[in-house]
């Protein structure tokens, strides 16, 4: 939606194993026609790959068999590590374009797109150095298009990054969403009492399996420790709360409340500004 109100694609193709979706899609408006995968791989210029990560990770070196010289291929998975080592001696290597565009809902499905999802969200590029000046230029040009903000890393770091920051909180929700589940086997009236503070935090739990446990297993390192922090800040807090230590609890709370200066953009506004005068100062 968004490259075609840029004035980008010309022509857009889809290709998707669930005939619904893909009928779907066609209707919507979102692709122009629904082709097989041979006959739109070998046709295209630029092929965007939004697939479940594991699937992505087979699948992307028959891709790169098959497109033309000069098309690019961009990814959209939220691991890097393993799609990038899929290809790393392929012959066309160079037109791939390892892309994390993070950007999306808890929902699945054509219509689940809209206008301006993109929009000021941050995309990271993995491995450039690996990519064609050609493949960079055009990948950057689609993400420019979508008014993102593009940044720079290798593979490995940006699933050590992701494992935090997006993973973990997955995580996190699922988890919260079984636990009340569990609870409300006895407790009818529990959704009654569930405000927003509950479902923005549970939002996540309705994500699609399909897409976030294949993710979870291609990052099961990072995540793996980035969950064993997790569970010792909650034993600590368990810790605190049974000791009725409201002054600790407090101040976990308060140094908790320091993530604002990481999320809320005035804040880190006001942030980078006291940076800058006191380098000025200097």
């Amino acid at each position: 939606m968004g490259l075609r109100k840029a004035g980008l694609a010309t022509e857009l193709v889809g290709v998707d194993m669930n005939a619904g979706h893909a009928n779907k899609a066609v209707e919507l408006g979102l692709v122009d026609k629904i082709l097989t995968e041979d006959k739109a791989i070998a046709q295209a210029d630029l092929i965007i790959l939004s697939i479940p990560v594991n699937a992505l990770h087979a699948f992307l070196p028959s891709v790169l068999d098959a497109v033309k010289n000069g098309a690019v291929v961009i990814d959209a998975g939220s691991t890097k590590s393993s799609i990038c080592k899929s290809v790393v001696n392929h012959i066309k290597r160079d037109q791939f374009v390892a892309a994390h565009p993070i950007a999306g809902t808890e929902n699945s499905g054509p219509t689940a797109a809209f206008h301006g999802l993109f929009k000021g969200k941050t995309n990271i590029i993995c491995e450039a150095d690996k990519s064609s000046e050609q493949a960079l230029a055009l990948a950057k040009k689609v993400f420019d298009a979508l008014e993102m903000k593009t940044i720079f890393m290798e593979a490995d770091e940006h699933d050590r990054h992701v494992a935090y920051v997006s993973h973990l909180s997955h995580v996190s929700s699922f988890l919260l969403g079984q636990t009340v589940l569990d609870i409300e086997k006895d407790k009818k009236n529990i959704f009654d009492l569930a405000g927003s503070g509950f479902e923005s935090t549970v939002r996540l739990a309705k994500s699609s399996p399909d897409m976030w446990a294949p993710i979870f297993d291609q990052n099961v390192e990072y995540l793996s420790q980035a969950l064993l922090e997790y569970i010792m800040h909650l034993q600590k807090f368990h810790y605190h709360l049974m000791k009725r230590d409201t002054k600790e609890i407090h101040r976990i709370m308060s140094a908790a409340n320091e993530i604002r200066r990481i999320l809320d953009p005035a804040e880190k506004a006001k942030a980078e500004s006291n940076k800058e005068s006191i380098t000025i100062t200097k």
